[in-house]
């Protein structure tokens, strides 16, 4: 038995059912199972009843759940404890951030924060928001700027900063780049090139969203998980793409971006960014730049 175990096992028994608590733990099914299995096997006995149709915990799994309730507690408490003792006396933030705004609001927000605490090293570690939060969770990051996800962990707050604006990206010849904006009812023609649902939710679902709005149905032509790929498709004339405004900052020769003219951004939740930490804990890095990023909110949002 171990602590993630447990974890899993909390997670089951507050969703009743796996599927929904193998997402809450950033899990494939398959591994969530048998982290429970792996449980069971340790203890010597069945904690849940499934059927096809429902899970329910046995008398042990009753029986279990207060004791892990008040063990788990007690290792986050303690592990709190020694993260804010360490993070006291640090002079290093661990900032985590998804790749456009790793392009877009990284850089200014470095600068801003190297005038107000130039005693601060800052280690960025970009990567997408499903790779982030597990390191969030950790420990291994202190703040990550991340695109939120419908299902969170408790233990995280968020502070929602902007919407990042959508462009369209052409290769250079084609006959939208020279254009001052473009609609979707423009793009009704055009293969698309959009990203996997699993690795980009938002940027995924907003071209399904925005042609659905419109009443069509997006022609895809080819599905890529990187920006810079996606990119690099559009140059090599395979598509077009629908992407955040500061992908536009990752140069790639060939490659045109024409605003996008739409409404409804708020409706469909198009592409929130949102500083992500762990709840309950004293940071006053952490705690400084977030300070930081509320007081010059205005000004960051005017440049997505």
């Amino acid at each position: 038995m171990d602590l993630h175990q447990l974890r899993c096992f909390v997670a089951a028994a507050d969703e009743l059912h796996f599927g929904r608590a193998a997402r809450r733990m950033d899990l494939m099914p398959a591994a969530f199972g048998r982290h429970i299995q792996l449980l069971e096997e340790s203890l010597g006995a069945r904690l849940f009843v499934r059927t096809t149709r429902s899970v329910g915990l046995t008398d042990d799994g009753v029986a279990l759940l207060t004791g892990a309730r008040g063990l788990l507690q007690a290792a986050d408490e303690m592990e709190t404890r020694f993260r804010e003792r360490a993070r006291l006396n640090a002079t290093t933030l661990r900032l985590g951030a998804v790749d456009t705004a790793a392009a877009g609001l990284v850089p200014i927000l470095l600068h801003d924060f190297r005038a107000r605490r130039p005693d601060i090293v800052v280690e960025l570690v970009e990567d997408k928001t499903i790779g982030l939060l597990p390191r969030l969770l950790s420990g291994r990051l202190d703040l990550a700027l991340i695109r939120p996800p419908t299902q969170l962990s408790r233990q995280i707050e968020l502070l929602h900063l902007l919407r990042e604006s959508v462009v369209i990206a052409v290769q250079s010849e084609h006959p939208l780049a020279p254009r001052a904006s473009v609609s979707v009812r423009e793009l009704a023609d055009e293969p698309l090139i959009v990203p996997n649902r699993r690795l980009r939710p938002h940027s995924h679902d907003l071209t399904i969203k925005l042609f659905a709005q419109e009443g069509l149905k997006p022609i895809i032509a080819q599905v890529a998980g990187e920006k810079q790929t996606i990119v690099g498709l559009v140059a090599a004339g395979l598509g077009v793409a629908l992407v955040p405004r500061w992908t536009s900052r990752m140069s790639v020769a060939g490659v045109a971006y024409v605003p996008l003219d739409f409404s409804g951004s708020e409706e469909l939740n198009v592409l929130p960014l949102s500083a992500a930490w762990m709840g309950g804990s004293r940071d006053p890095i952490r705690d400084d730049m977030l300070r930081l990023l509320a007081d010059n909110l205005d000004r960051y949002r005017a440049d997505a």
